[in-house]
């Protein structure tokens, strides 16, 4: 018996739905990641911007002005709360504002400093409000109040 022989076009359209096939049923691509919401972009400027807050009082407290332990606690436990908002996926934190100078390359923060930080902080917080879910809103709001506070109650000197 004779073998039925293939015309070179009927063998390259074979190929080419081979090919086709392939490359549908492979491995699955990787999804792209949806972008952050308005929350999520929000939440973690307020990461960023806890974070050089505490790194500033860090540097206070271990250029010996103790009495400042207690401020860096309270935005310590801000951030450890603004954390559990964010979802898991959300890796990165972009920075919000002017970034605050590193702690070793000023020196110690000065209180007025401090305190200056501390009443810009808090005024931003009702324009931050807009748009959130309302336990991002009520954490929001008690930071802000918190901060208001700070900025009272840091002692004029150390």
């Amino acid at each position: 018996m004779r073998a039925r022989q293939l015309s070179r076009r009927a063998l390259l359209a074979g190929g080419a739905a081979a090919l086709t096939a392939c490359s549908t049923s492979g491995p699955p691509r990787p999804a792209v990641p949806a972008p952050d919401s308005p929350e999520t972009v929000l939440l973690k400027a307020l990461i960023a911007e806890k974070e050089r807050t505490i790194a500033l009082y860090s540097s206070a407290v271990a250029k010996g002005s103790e009495k400042l332990a207690p401020f860096r606690d309270r935005h310590q436990a801000h951030l450890t709360e603004l954390r559990k908002y964010v979802p898991k996926a959300a890796t990165t934190a972009p920075t919000s504002g002017t970034p605050a100078p590193s702690p070793s390359a000023s020196g110690k923060p000065s209180l007025s400093r401090l305190r200056e930080l501390e009443r810009k902080a808090a005024a931003q917080r009702p324009r931050q409000l807009d748009g959130v879910s309302p336990g991002v809103a009520q954490l929001i709001a008690s930071i802000g109040a918190c901060e208001a506070a700070h900025a009272v109650a840091l002692p004029r000197s150390l």
